[in-house]
C-alpha cells in the first residue's frame, strides 16, 4: 500500500484530494491530508475510509517529519514559502515531492543534493505555472519536429469570474489565494519583445496592458507576468525574438488596480496604527489630502480622471471613501486593502469562476509565416468546485498517480514539467477531465 501526503486543505485542494481518494480505492492507497484547520480537512475527506486526517503546524518539525517519513510521495499545497520545510524532510527521508509554486532560490539550491539522492522535486506543477509549461512545450516541440523556426511566443493565463457570475464593476472575484492577487506584480516584470529586453517596474505593470478578444471569454487585457526571460533556456527556442508570459484580467480591472497602486494602497511596507482610522482617512493619509475639497475631487485630480467617470465609480464601489472604521491594529496598506477586498470580491456559493489560457506562437517554415493560437477555457461548477481548484490541483494529483502506478519514471532534480516523458501522459489524462486546448492555425 502506498501512502500519499497532501499538505494543505485550502481552496485549491478539493479536486486534487477527490481525485486521489477515487484512485485510492482501486489502488489501495492511504491519503493523509495535513492542515492546521480540522474543518477544512474533514470537509475534503468527507469520511472516506482511504483518507486520514492530520491537524498540524507545518512549521513544526515534530508535527511534519513523521508524516513525511510515512509517505511514498508528498504533495504540497502550502503557501510557497513553506514548501522548503517539506523539501528538507523529503530529502532527508528520500521522498519525491510535488508543488505548484515557482521554483524558489532555496529550492534551486537543493538541486544537486536532490539529484544525488535520485529524487524528483517537481515544482511549477499547477495551472500557471504548470499547465502552461506542459501545453506550451507540447506545441513548441511539435513545431520543431516539422522544422519550424519559432520567432514569437506569448502565453497568457487568468483566473477570472465567469460572465454569468460577473456582477461588480471590477469584473473580478477571488478565485485563488487573495494575498497573491494583492501582491501581484510587486517585483516588476521583464520579457523579450522584437529582440529587445523590456523591463517594466511595478508602478507601471498594470498600465502596461494590451487588449485582446478571446472567443468564449470576451474582451480581456494582459499584463506581463514576472520574469519571462528565466524560461528562455528551459523552453529551448534559440531563434525567438518575442517571448512573453502574461496574466489575463478584464481591462477595467487593470485600470482600477493601477489607480490603487498610484494611490499607495497596495504598499506592504507602510505599517501604521489603524485605531481611529476609517477607510476615508486612510486614503487621505496615503494620498496627501490636506484641503477642503471633497475627497473624490482630490482623488480625481491626483489620478487625472473624471470625478463622475467609470474609474471613480469603481473606487467608490469598493468603499474607499467611506467613514467605516478600520480593524484596530498595526497593519500595512496592503493588509488593509486585502481586508476590504475580501468583503467585496468574495464568491457566493453558487458563483462560477473561469480559467482562460492562451498561447500565441508564430513560426517560419519553408519561407512562410504561420500563426498558431491554442486556447483553454474551463468553467467551475460553483465556489467549492471551481475551475481554479481543478486546474491547479489536478496536474499534481495526476503526476502522483502516474508515478505510483509506474507509468512515469520520475525524472531527478528540482524541476518543472517541460519534458515529454512527463507532459505527454499528463495531458492525455487531464483531457479525460475536460482540460483541453483548441488550436487555430493561420
Amino acid at each position: 500500500m502506498y501512502t500519499i501526503l497532501v499538505a494543505g486543505a485550502g481552496k485549491s485542494s478539493s479536486f486534487l484530494i477527490h481525485y486521489l481518494l477515487i484512485n485510492a480505492k482501486r489502488n489501495k492507497w492511504k491519503i493523509i491530508v495535513a492542515d492546521g484547520d480540522a474543518n477544512s480537512i474533514t470537509e475534503k475527506l468527507n469520511g472516506n475510509e482511504n483518507g486520514e486526517m492530520a491537524v498540524i503546524d507545518i512549521t513544526k518539525e515534530s508535527d511534519r517529519e513523521p508524516l513525511v517519513k510515512r509517505a511514498d510521495i508528498v504533495i504540497s499545497l502550502m503557501p510557497a514559502h513553506l514548501h522548503i520545510h517539506l523539501a528538507k524532510d523529503c530529502l532527508k527521508h528520500k521522498k519525491n515531492l510535488i508543488t505548484s509554486s515557482y521554483i524558489s532560490d532555496e529550492m534551486k539550491e537543493m538541486d544537486k543534493a536532490v539529484k544525488e539522492a535520485g529524487l524528483m522535486f517537481m515544482c511549477e506543477m499547477g495551472l500557471d505555472p504548470g499547465i502552461d509549461h506542459m501545453s506550451a512545450n507540447a506545441l513548441i516541440h511539435s513545431i520543431q519536429k516539422v522544422s519550424g523556426t519559432i520567432t514569437s511566443f506569448k502565453s497568457m493565463c487568468g483566473g477570472l469570474i465567469a460572465p454569468e457570475s460577473d456582477n461588480n464593476p471590477w469584473h473580478y472575484k477571488f478565485t485563488w489565494n487573495p494575498r497573491n492577487v494583492v501582491t501581484a506584480g510587486v517585483g516588476g516584470a521583464s520579457y523579450l519583445n522584437k529582440s529587445r529586453v523590456t523591463e517594466v517596474p511595478y508602478d507601471r505593470i498594470f498600465e502596461h496592458n494590451k487588449r485582446l478578444h478571446i472567443d468564449g471569454a470576451g474582451s480581456l487585457a494582459w499584463y506581463p507576468n514576472r520574469d519571462s526571460l528565466r524560461y528562455l533556456d528551459l523552453y529551448e527556442v534559440p531563434e525567438i525574438k518575442t517571448f512573453i508570459r502574461a496574466t489575463l484580467r478584464h481591462p477595467d480591472f487593470c485600470q482600477g488596480w493601477q489607480a490603487l497602486l498610484l494611490m499607495g494602497l497596495t504598499s506592504q511596507d507602510d505599517f501604521f496604527e489603524t485605531k481611529g482610522h476609517t477607510y476615508a482617512s486612510w486614503v487621505k493619509m496615503k494620498t496627501g489630502y490636506h484641503n477642503s475639497v471633497a475627497l473624490s475631487r482630490h482623488i480625481a485630480d491626483k489620478l487625472l480622471i473624471d470625478e463622475n467617470g467609470k474609474l471613480m465609480g469603481m473606487l467608490q464601489w469598493l468603499g474607499l471613501f467611506d467613514e467605516k472604521p478600520l480593524q484596530p491594529g498595526r497593519y500595512s496598506s496592503a493588509e488593509v486593502l486585502l481586508s476590504l477586498l475580501l468583503e467585496k470580491w468574495s464568491m457566493s456559493p453558487e458563483d462560477k469562476d473561469m480559467v482562460v489560457m492562451q498561447h500565441e506562437i508564430e513560426y517560419e517554415r519553408r519561407g512562410a509565416l504561420v500563426k498558431v493560437s491554442s486556447t483553454m477555457i474551463i468553467k467551475g461548477d460553483d465556489r467549492e468546485h471551481s475551475a481554479m481548484a481543478k486546474t491547479v490541483g489536478l496536474p499534481m494529483a495526476v503526476l502522483a498517480k502516474l508515478v505510483l502506478t509506474n507509468r512515469i519514471k520520475p525524472p531527478v532534480g528540482v524541476l518543472l514539467p517541460n519534458m515529454v516523458s512527463v507532459y505527454r501522459p499528463l495531458m492525455v489524462e487531464m483531457a479525460h477531465h475536460g482540460i483541453v486546448f483548441n488550436e487555430i492555425v493561420e
